[in-house]
């Protein structure tokens, strides 16, 4: 018989190996990338930005039957998500709506090229079923309606913006992002430019402790919230808004005009920022100059880090390649402006720094 003091002595034996495999092998996925071959077939993982997510989605696919060989899937956790995901190494690349700010570079430990792919627009939809056309809105009335300040449709300050509009004696609810969002570091850069004192009173980045109102989580949790609530009113991207038909208000740009959000206007935002683009695309396009510009306007750029190790940063060489031209006549389609030709050619000159 086997004695206790042996088998006691083959159990710890067995833990032992059993921890150290668990360790190792977590030590070593967190340090490895994300993508990874099965059979003949390259498995590539992304994440962030749900912005941009609709135009991925068909992205994806169409490479996919192009290159039955490559899979992406991409996750639409928001652009704080996605950036902290690419961070730790567990994806091949991310999805933002904002620039990554100097901590988050210093903490990702490498560098992490931003790489424009589209242009997009928030919006403000609203529940308001009695009302057949658009309705004005400008930054500091929406800084207002979130302070909490104006609470009603029928406010003076509202029905000064919309004269000879019967606006309802219906209390206002505010939609917003409750997780870490790009399309809130967008939204809230805009109205930090358009109201001084929002910046300072509510704040401006991704993740915001809002004053008042309703959280869903993602693009499309505020746009389920918004339909399902009369009175209310939110921030989300404009394919989402189109996608549920929802209404969506002109806004005042930097020059004074109303302006709805179209191809048009949000492509007259980029054209204006490119005169001033800099090497690395970090840019803003938020209440950007010219009579026909949307001021809620931004790039999505994919992240990626600088030499990306095979095989992943070639791939992503020949995915971002394909965006760039035959990807690009999706985006319309889908609510997304298609980058300036000007501004492809720019991206081009720096793909091949993704891959060794």
């Amino acid at each position: 018989m086997i004695s206790k003091r042996l088998i006691s002595m083959l159990f710890l034996l067995a833990t032992t190996v059993f921890v150290t495999a668990t360790f190792t092998s977590y030590a070593f996925t967190n340090d490895a990338q994300a993508a990874e071959t099965r059979g003949d077939k390259l498995l590539m993982t992304g994440a962030g930005s749900t912005f941009i997510n609709p135009l991925f989605s068909k992205w994806f696919s169409e490479y996919n039957k192009k290159n039955p060989k490559v899979e992406i899937n991409y996750q639409s956790i928001g652009s704080g998500g996605g950036i902290k995901q690419l961070q730790k190494r567990t994806i091949d690349f991310a999805a933002s709506d904002v620039a990554m700010t100097d901590k988050e570079m210093t903490e990702a430990g490498a560098s992490v090229l931003h790489l424009p792919v589209a242009i997009g627009a928030v919006v403000m939809s609203y529940n308001l079923p009695q009302l057949k056309s658009p309705i004005k809105l400008d930054g500091p009335t929406i800084s207002l309606i979130i302070q909490g300040q104006i609470k009603k449709w029928n406010d003076e300050k509202l029905k000064t913006l919309n004269p000879g509009v019967v606006l309802p004696d219906q209390a206002i609810v505010f939609v917003y992002r409750s997780d870490s969002s790009g399309t809130t570091g967008v939204f809230t850069e805009y109205l930090g430019k358009a109201d001084p004192q929002f910046a300072t009173k509510v704040g401006v980045g991704k993740a915001i402790k809002w004053p008042t109102g309703l959280g869903g989580k993602g693009n499309e949790g505020v746009t389920a919230n918004i339909k399902n609530t009369v009175g209310s009113m939110g921030y989300v991207e404009l394919t989402y808004a189109l996608n549920e038909k929802l209404p969506i208000a002109d806004l005042k740009n930097a020059a004074g005009k109303y302006v709805s959000a179209n191809l048009g206007s949000v492509t007259e935002a980029a054209t204006q920022s490119l005169k001033t683009i800099p090497d690395d695309f970090k840019v803003s396009l938020t209440n950007a100059a010219g009579e026909k510009t949307y001021p809620i306007s931004s790039f999505t750029y994919l992240l990626a880090f600088e030499k990306t190790a095979a095989p992943a940063g070639p791939e992503l060489v020949r995915m971002m390649t394909w965006a760039l031209d035959q990807g690009q006549s999706y985006a319309a389609p889908l609510g997304y402006a298609p980058l300036p030709k000007a501004l492809v050619a720019k991206i081009r000159s720096k793909l091949p720094a993704v891959a060794p």
